[in-house]
């Protein structure tokens, strides 16, 4: 295989793993709409299996009543909470704007019919809320004080009959994703009372707005555990009944993520807790279930679990939970891609702005490349000298391939050129450049981040399709630098494929061109300045 013909395969593949992912996102079975259930279901809560000492049933999910209401203002977040379950029905995180309307703010939590997406909670047990019982709660708009660190949003439940009341309180933080959610159990009656809570999100099957076809991002289920790591729980597993993931452990949470943003329950501690995961009536819950023991009569007890629904700011992410930075995927290139984020971060604290952070790194990575690169360019460059004559053996042989290959092979030996010599060097640099796509792709960091005049936001695409323009233009001189394939089909190909990803990129982030355009820029002038010493010296 030449070099233009590994560059193509390799370039094409890229490509077709892209366009294979967006089209089994785009022809994934629609969510069916969410349906009113039965009463019995409708109050029916998560129950634990064996493992934590009780029969198995499933979450409802479906016909999420209103009732009063609570509305919070911090400094970061507006929520809803509503009387009915308990539930953070809204969430609104005020610093980020939607993507397909920059005027609107980011909606995380959706108290929508059609499009329902929420953090529940409950106590698992008969005659126990859960979080289709009803809350008392004094209605109307909780805001954080200035000068405050934290507001709390209370909320009760009582049962006259069996003496147990429940007091959960919403904890909201200045600054801060993180929400804890304070339980307290008291028992006033006769009987012992088996203290097993549960929190799940339950959230629509549909990608999230602004998703694009090009760019196939998770949307899903995970759960973090220290034996098994990073879990995905894609929704189609879920409603098949196929998902596979550790569901039992002392440790580990439990999310629904998404491109950028993630929501986790975080249980601390070592204890015992189990995973699960359900889909019905076009919903999705993940969820955990907590051990918290027995507590006898005229005992109290309080615990707490952290919520945290926000950005996949790396430094967050690292700060709030072990493993929770593992919700920014990368995939199998995930070793490589935290460097080079590390290094990202570094630069942008330096300079001020992502799109200058963005050319300075890839002016690193092709200088520190450049010894590869350097040898796949010459490489090509040598095969580049011999065009014609290898143009002229074609024409020699005709049809003849096994002649027209072994004078080929008798050139290439007189010549002291190894066709493939080009081959290893990209092949090494190609993992490189891909971690840094899915880098620059996961970077909530860089939403709404400007660069100069026309590019207000790196994760839109440019709206007057400046830089696909100029990719293509550098695309094009690339091709041109390079040996012409003999084969007219190759050529062809070669030649179309600047205008398909000029096409392409024209809805990719402004962030991803921008780097395919630097990258092209400096691989231009590396090459050009090698074919100008390889021709000077094939001259003498």
């Amino acid at each position: 295989m030449d070099n233009q013909r590994l560059i193509l395969f390799i370039v094409f593949s890229f490509s077709l793993l892209l366009l294979w992912e967006a089209w089994q996102d785009k022809n994934a079975p629609a969510p069916v709409a969410p349906s009113a259930v039965s009463a019995s279901a409708h109050n029916a809560a998560p129950a634990p299996s064996q493992a934590l000492n009780a029969p198995a049933a499933a979450p409802a999910q479906a016909g999420f009543g209103k009732g009063q209401r609570a509305v919070v203002e911090t400094d970061v977040l507006h929520a809803v909470i509503d009387a009915n379950g308990g539930d953070l029905r809204q969430l609104e995180l005020l610093p980020y704007r939607e993507t397909d309307d920059r005027n609107k703010v980011f909606t995380l939590f959706e108290d929508n019919q059609t499009t329902p997406y929420m953090a529940q909670s409950g106590l698992v047990g008969k005659g126990m809320p859960t979080h289709r019982s009803v809350f008392q709660l004094n209605p109307g708009t909780y805001r954080l004080t200035k000068g405050a660190a934290r507001l709390e949003v209370p909320l009760v439940w009582n049962d006259p009959a069996s003496g147990v009341r429940v007091e959960k309180t919403y904890i909201f933080k200045r600054g801060s994703y993180d929400i804890a959610v304070k339980t307290r159990v008291i028992n006033g009656g006769t009987q012992l009372v088996d203290l097993t809570p549960y929190y799940q999100l339950t959230r629509h099957g549909e990608a999230p707005r602004g998703s694009q076809f090009f760019l196939p991002t998770y949307t899903g289920a995970a759960v973090y555990t220290d034996a098994k790591k990073f879990q995905k729980i894609a929704f189609k597993d879920m409603a098949d009944g196929k998902a596979d993931f550790e569901k039992t452990a002392d440790n580990g949470w439990v999310g629904m993520v998404q491109h950028h943003f993630v929501a986790a329950w975080l249980p601390e501690g070592s204890i015992k807790r189990e995973f699960y995961v359900r889909a019905s009536d076009g919903l999705y819950s993940a969820g955990v279930i907590l051990a918290e023991g027995m507590l006898a009569p005229g005992q109290q007890k309080e615990f707490t679990v952290p919520l945290y629904a926000g950005p996949q700011t790396q430094t967050v992410l690292e700060q709030t939970a072990p493993g929770l930075d593992l919700a920014r995927d990368y995939g199998w290139l995930t070793p490589l891609a935290f460097p080079i984020f590390w290094a990202l971060d570094k630069i942008e604290r330096v300079v001020g702005n992502w799109g200058w952070a963005i050319i300075i790194l890839t002016l690193f990575l092709k200088l520190a490349l450049y010894p590869l690169s350097a040898a796949g360019y010459k490489s090509m460059a040598k095969m580049k000298t011999l065009t014609p004559r290898l143009q002229k053996l074609k024409d020699t042989y005709g049809d003849d391939r096994a002649k027209l290959h072994q004078a080929m092979a008798d050139m290439y030996k007189t010549e002291k050129i190894n066709p493939l010599g080009g081959c290893l060097p990209i092949l090494i640099q190609i993992p490189v450049f891909i971690a840094l796509y899915w880098v620059l792709l996961a970077a909530v960091e860089m939403r709404g981040a400007p660069w100069l005049g026309w590019i207000t936001d790196l994760t839109a695409p440019d709206p007057f399709y400046i830089l696909p323009i100029v990719m293509g233009i550098t695309s094009v001189l690339q091709v041109k630098l390079n040996p012409q394939p003999m084969d007219p089909m190759q050529a062809k190909i070669m030649m179309i494929m600047p205008v398909m990803f000029t096409v392409m990129f024209v809805f990719f982030p402004a962030g991803l061109v921008l780097y395919w355009v630097v990258n092209n820029i400096l691989s231009i002038a590396q090459q050009w300045w090698i074919n100008k010493v390889v021709e000077r010296s094939a001259a003498k």
